[in-house]
């Protein structure tokens, strides 16, 4: 076989790559900024898929492949990078897709996080969602919040819940224990549930999938914990909507009621690629909990959030459209990226080509000077 998993890996860290994948009938391919590459060379036969995917994958995992047809496992490449591996069957052969963990935590200021959101880190309770579809880079922005507790907050004890653990938080100020799904608990839900005898103060629950888990997370915000969750949505209306749809009819009416007192805030993040260097830049929208919106939650009114985050500037609040724009005229992304990705491309066009209009005119009043 021409390729060996090492040189692989060694690629991906040396082009900053985030992914890699290992597929049957073509050469790997790396994924760098948004963008797939292929490695110059051969396409892969399926005895060398397999040899790939066996030089890093423990029996159990290859075992739970075969049963179920698929299986998650975080691993180290020595001192170089971190990988969240998902190994699965297609086509009858083996397949894969490696993530690439960033190592250093980022700052509020590197990841472009609104400076509002600092504060929710200092709550005593709730519920604090980060959402955005797969690669969006919540984990990272997740892992830097935490990491901020865990150097400034010396009182807290702090539990995750993760499948697999991504970012290892060493002992700062803060008391912390990682759990991972599959390997330390059967499952979320488990994990939470045993989460609450363990003294608490803080608790990161990595995915919240399923009904029981989202039960689970609702009740630890309530009893006095701040819960941190992700869900795959984007924006903080479709986010309520999507934790109270997933609950029996006969008790929305009851969730909402929670959710609206137990609610901090959502933060939706998308990732973009840049204009103006290689890489990739993140857009927010942030919604805080303020009485007008727990009202609108409770009342099942969530299509009218978005005018209230609209409003809601001096609460921290940014629309995701408002975040697209500032980057737009920051240089920074594509117009076709901020028309393709805003909530409501109707007036974000029109708002473009006012400032396009705008422009204009002040280029014309500077020549006539």
């Amino acid at each position: 076989m021409s390729y060996s998993m090492s040189d692989l890996l060694q690629l991906v860290v040396s082009e900053n790559a985030s992914d890699l994948h290992i597929r049957v009938g073509c050469a790997p391919t790396i994924r760098v900024h948004g963008t797939l590459h292929r490695v110059e060379g051969p396409s892969l036969s399926p005895e060398d898929a397999e040899e790939l995917m066996r030089s890093i994958t423990s029996e159990e995992h290859i075992q739970q492949t075969r049963e179920r047809g698929g299986s998650d496992f975080a691993f180290a490449f020595g001192e170089a990078a971190r990988f969240r591996v998902s190994v699965f069957k297609e086509k009858g052969n083996f397949g894969m897709v490696l993530r690439q963990i960033p190592s250093k935590m980022l700052t509020f200021e590197q990841i472009g996080l609104p400076e509002s959101t600092k504060e929710l880190l200092f709550k005593p309770r709730g519920l604090i969602l980060v959402t955005g579809p797969t690669g969006s880079g919540k984990s990272t922005t997740l892992a830097s919040m935490l990491n901020i507790v865990n150097e400034t907050r010396e009182e807290v004890h702090l539990i995750t819940i993760e499948d697999p653990i991504e970012y290892y938080h060493k002992h700062k100020k803060a008391l912390i224990t990682q759990r991972e799904v599959h390997v330390d608990v059967p499952n979320f839900a488990e994990a939470l549930r045993r989460a609450l005898r363990q003294d608490p103060d803080m608790i990161l629950v990595g995915e919240m999938r399923d009904l029981e888990t989202i039960e689970a997370a609702i009740t630890a915000a309530e009893t006095g914990h701040l819960v941190f969750g992700t869900l795959h949505t984007t924006g903080a209306a479709k986010t309520i909507d999507r934790l109270t749809n997933a609950f029996p009819t006969n008790q929305q009416e009851m969730v909402r009621i929670q959710l609206s007192t137990v609610l901090q805030a959502v933060i939706s993040q998308l990732l973009l690629p840049r204009i103006d260097k290689p890489g990739r830049v993140a857009v927010f929208e942030v919604m805080i909990n303020t009485p007008s919106i727990a009202a609108l939650i409770r009342d099942n009114k969530t299509f009218r959030i978005q005018s209230d985050i609209q409003t809601g500037a001096k609460w921290g609040m940014v629309t995701l459209d408002a975040f697209l724009v500032e980057k737009y005229l920051a240089g920074l992304i594509a117009r076709e990226e901020v028309i393709n990705k805003s909530q409501d491309p109707t007036t974000i066009m029109a708002k473009l080509q006012e400032l396009d209009l705008a422009a204009a005119v002040g280029k014309n009043e500077g020549k006539t000077k």
